[in-house]
Formats: structure tokens, sequence, C-alpha cells
């Protein structure tokens, strides 16, 4: 199959929102002297933030809370966690301050620049995001990646969000693409391959825990370096 159309999650699939976020949190924790406020460890914050995001996210992906609540309840699930009573500031105010930090953060997965010096040099390359519009936008300057993409669909843009196929034919319509010229990468598997596969388009999940599901991707990958075969 000769793709003309590339379309990659951003999150986790590009951009190392692990090392990032963990980035940004040590400096929180270090700056704000958390440890003097309750919080156990800076492992134990990293650990239950992640978590919590995980849920957040997941649930928002699902349709059970809106972007907004993200933002403002995150850091108090977290020190709620952790038996957190007492803070240096409120908890919104760290949610804006790790807003802040995390966008800033350059780094990428192992082999994301190449893989994208190889497919732009094929294919038109767009970004398929369930991330806030600003934030993403600085994710990619920060990276020095955002020059590769003709068009960045975000649920805010397309008013609709990963799995609904309303923002894929959103992201479809803006690169006027047809589906069978075109293909999604991402990391979840919901949101990213099985949505795309219920619009109609070709799917690779990037997957490098090899998770199991009952159903097949059209690709899985372990390595984002393997879409050398499949571009």
């Amino acid at each position: 199959m000769a793709y003309k159309h590339v379309f990659f999650d951003l999150d986790h699939t590009l951009w190392d929102f692990e090392r990032n976020s963990h980035e940004s949190l040590t400096e929180i924790y270090e700056r704000f002297e958390l440890q003097n406020f309750g919080v156990e460890s800076l492992p134990s914050f990293l650990r239950n933030f992640t978590e919590i995001n995980k849920n957040l996210w997941n649930d928002f992906d699902q349709g059970r809370i809106a972007h907004g609540y993200i933002r403002e309840n995150r850091f108090r699930l977290v020190f709620e966690s952790l038996g957190v009573v007492k803070l240096p500031l409120a908890d919104q105010e760290l949610g804006e301050e790790y807003l802040r930090l995390l966008p800033e953060k350059p780094h990428l997965l192992d082999g994301a620049r190449e893989i994208l010096d190889f497919a732009a040099a094929k294919c038109q390359l767009h970004i398929v995001t369930n991330g806030f519009d600003s934030i993403q936008a600085r994710k990619m300057a920060s990276s020095g990646i955002g020059h590769y993409f003709e068009h960045v669909v975000t649920n805010e843009r397309a008013n609709a969000k990963k799995p609904d196929p309303q923002i894929f034919e959103y992201a479809l319509n803006a690169a006027k693409a047809q589906k069978s010229e075109s293909i999604m990468i991402g990391d979840n598997w919901e949101a990213d391959v099985m949505g795309a596969q219920r619009f109609g388009i070709d799917a690779v999940f990037y997957n490098p825990e090899g998770r199991l599901f009952d159903q097949k991707p059209t690709y899985d990958i372990r390595h984002l370096l393997a879409l050398k075969d499949i571009l």
C-alpha cells in the first residue's frame, strides 16, 4: 500500500510524554520543596501522578469527563492520594506551573525524528491529537518537529475527539485525503487504532510493550523505525 497521508498521534507516539512529564514534575517537587509538605518522596509523587493522569485521560477519551476537569483537578487528586493537605501553593496553581513547564520540554521518543525525516520524503504528514491546541503547539515547537506537519487537528478544532469518527473525517477533509491513501499511527488502542479502523482507514499500533487485544490492528510495531517497512 502506497500511503500519501500519514496521521500521527503526538503524546506517547512521537513526543516522549513520560520523560518530559517526569522532568517537569521533578522541577516542581524540588522548587516547592514538596517533601516538607508531606509528599513522601519524588518517586511516589511521580508514580501517583502518572497513574492518576493516565486514568483521567482515559476517562476523557471515553467521554466521562471534560478537558477542563483534568486541568482543574489533576493535582488535587494526586495530593489527596498522597495524603497531603497543606501545600505551598493552591493545587490549581501547581497545575498551571506544570502546564507552563511541560510543553517546553524537547524530548522525543527513540527514532521519532528519523522516521519523520523518512516519512516526510514520501508522504504528507499530519497530527491528530486529543490534546489542547496551545499546549500541543508548544510541544512541537520545543521539540523542533512542527515543520513536518501540514495540518494539526485537535479536538478543539474538530469539535470531536478520538475515537469519534468526526475527528478523523475533519482531518481527512483538511488534508484533502482519501481513506484508501491514509494511515493513522498511535499508541492508544481505543482512540487511535480502533477509532481509525472503525472510520475506515488503516492504523499502526505503536505498541512497545507488546500488549495484546482481541482485535487486530492493520500493523503492530514495537519501535517507530519499523514504520520504514510500512510507509
